[in-house]
């Protein structure tokens, strides 16, 4: 299979997977011609990475989780721990996603939005909530 094809079958755009050839998570052999050729068990891992990148994975979990893909003799606990860190950081970007929002639901609603120069949420952003 050519870039291309790998492409549209893995749903990654062709510079996604030259860079994953770059950093070594893709090892395509080279026909004559020095064009990439792709083999299913290729596929297969670009399917992998693109699935692991879009649930938020590091490239260097991704690296892990890929040779644990790989490994027969693999501990399922090793694939766990690194799932349950990666859960701990999208927990802690939710709580802080969340209170981004209350604070900017807070000054949302304390600003009038009308022609007055005064304005709660350009106070809020600078810190200076008492100066009125």
């Amino acid at each position: 299979m050519n870039i291309g094809e790998v492409a549209k079958r893995t749903g990654l755009p062709a510079k996604t997977i030259r860079y994953y050839e770059d950093i070594g998570l893709a090892t395509p052999i080279r026909d004559s011609n020095g064009y990439r050729v792709f083999r299913e068990a290729d596929l297969h891992k670009l399917t992998f990475l693109g699935r692991a990148r879009g649930l938020g994975f590091t490239i260097v979990d991704c690296r892990a989780l890929l040779a644990l893909y790989e490994d027969d003799s693999r501990a399922s606990s090793e694939v766990k721990d690194i799932t349950q860190k990666h859960l701990a950081e999208i927990e802690a970007k939710i709580s802080d996603l969340q209170a981004m929002h209350a604070t900017l639901t807070h000054l949302s609603k304390e600003c009038a939005g009308d022609m007055r120069p005064d304005c709660p949420i350009l106070q809020g952003l600078s810190g200076d909530q008492g100066s009125e």
